[in-house]
């Protein structure tokens, strides 16, 4: 089922991207690469169904142990608004494939695809009441899926307060929960970096979906030594920069909402009067509509290491530059910060990268590289006040199920 539920999604992936990109603001290539994400979703775990196994355990003599991996039951799905397509992916994919029944709640701001999705899904022949969407606001439809008793297992992705909520909540009634709640994910770049390969992807990293994402690289840390030649090409790259209407070829689109806008905006101000220095912003094409949730990406340093742009996730197209002086002091402040969801280390010293890989305290790591083809084969996750549990990989499938440990005694 999950197999022919990808094959309907491909036939209706341009009717896909479009919809997306008209209800979250996404530049078309964006949610194009979404939609390719979600049919790999499908496909993965649809072939991965028979692949999650139990193992044999030894023990004394004339006995014998075997575990399974069981459905939890239903599953109470929150979904972000920042990438409902690839979001209802990640979480319904493996949540089925694992024999669970679902209720999902898309948000608010944005939950036509999800919609759409369902309908494709009855149409592949997934039962009726086996997946199901429940629209409404958080603070309603979402606190009472929280909060609901015949619930076994909720997954959420948000905010960290949100996050808080739901987790007590399930707590009542001893659901299991899954927390994905945001990061302040660094770009680790030392002086010997390889810079051709690794500007295009930081700034990418920052700029898709407006930097609202999750796993947005939005600390670029720099080696001292390399400050003034990293700058400037960062700088320049960023003043090149236009945000505009998803119906244009634009580097990024407009914020989901008038809060989101404010929000990304009022600390882009804030940073301007206490004079941290703007190194470089784009612009907002002339053909886009004035009263647009648009912002100019920005790159700002150096950041203060206490000032709220190197602290505070702000989900927006916003890059702080923050020197450090070496290896140690790299690590140290990658760290500085309550999140740990992602990471970037960029050197060609692949001892130091391994080193700085296995210190730094985020879920995710990369190595000269950045959140390379959607990751549906990795395991992700956060530290800290980025949340608990893994999604993503073959761990997906041990999140949605629960192991019984069956014990034979045979003589």
């Amino acid at each position: 089922m999950l197999l022919r539920f990808a094959a309907l999604v491909s036939a209706k992936q341009e009717e896909l991207a479009a919809l997306e990109a008209r209800d979250v603001g996404k530049v078309m290539k964006s949610t194009r690469f979404d939609v390719s994400i979600l049919i790999r979703y499908l496909e993965f775990y649809g072939s991965g169904v028979d692949k999650l196994l139990g193992s044999t355990i030894p023990t004394v003599a004339g006995i014998t142990a075997l575990t399974l991996h069981e459905p939890h039951g239903v599953v109470g799905a929150i979904l972000p608004w920042n990438s409902p397509t690839q979001m209802f992916g990640r979480v319904a994919s493996p949540a089925l494939a694992m024999g669970n029944s679902m209720v999902i709640k898309p948000a608010e701001d944005a939950c036509l695809t999800v919609i759409r999705l369902a309908e494709l899904a009855e149409e592949a022949g997934i039962p009726s009441g086996v997946l199901n969407v429940v629209t409404g606001l958080g603070i309603e439809a979402g606190a009472a899926l929280s909060a609901h008793g015949d619930v076994d297992f909720i997954s959420f992705t948000g905010s960290p307060e949100v996050g808080a909520l739901v987790q007590k909540a399930a707590a009542d009634h001893h659901a299991g929960v899954t927390l994905e709640l945001g990061g302040k994910s660094p770009q680790i770049v030392f002086a010997d970096a390889d810079l051709e390969s690794a500007l295009p992807i930081i700034v990418n990293a920052i700029i898709v979906n407006s930097g609202q994402t999750c796993v947005a690289g939005s600390r670029l840390l720099v080696e001292e030594s390399a400050i003034a030649r990293i700058s400037e090409r960062f700088a320049h790259r960023f003043n090149e920069l236009v945000a505009g209407s998803h119906e244009g070829d634009y580097d990024l689109g407009p914020l989901i909402n008038a809060k989101q806008h404010r929000r990304v905006c009022n600390m882009v101000a804030a940073a301007k009067s206490e004079n941290v220095p703007l190194l470089g912003e784009g612009t907002i094409a002339a053909d886009s509509p004035g009263a647009g949730f648009y912002v100019a990406p920005a790159l700002f340093g150096p950041v203060p290491r206490d000032n709220a742009l190197a602290r505070r996730e702000v989900f927006g197209p916003v890059l702080s530059l923050l020197p450090f002086k070496d290896e140690a002091d790299a690590i140290t402040l990658a760290n500085d910060t309550p999140y740990g969801l992602a990471a970037a280390v960029w050197t060609r010293d692949g001892s130091r990268a391994l080193r700085v890989a296995r210190e730094v305290r985020a879920g995710q790591v990369y190595i000269n590289a950045y959140g390379a083809g959607g990751g549906v084969e990795l395991p992700f996750g956060g530290f800290k006040h980025s949340g608990h549990g893994r999604e993503k990989g073959i761990q997906a499938l041990e999140e949605f199920s629960a192991t019984k440990t069956i014990i034979i005694r045979h003589g």
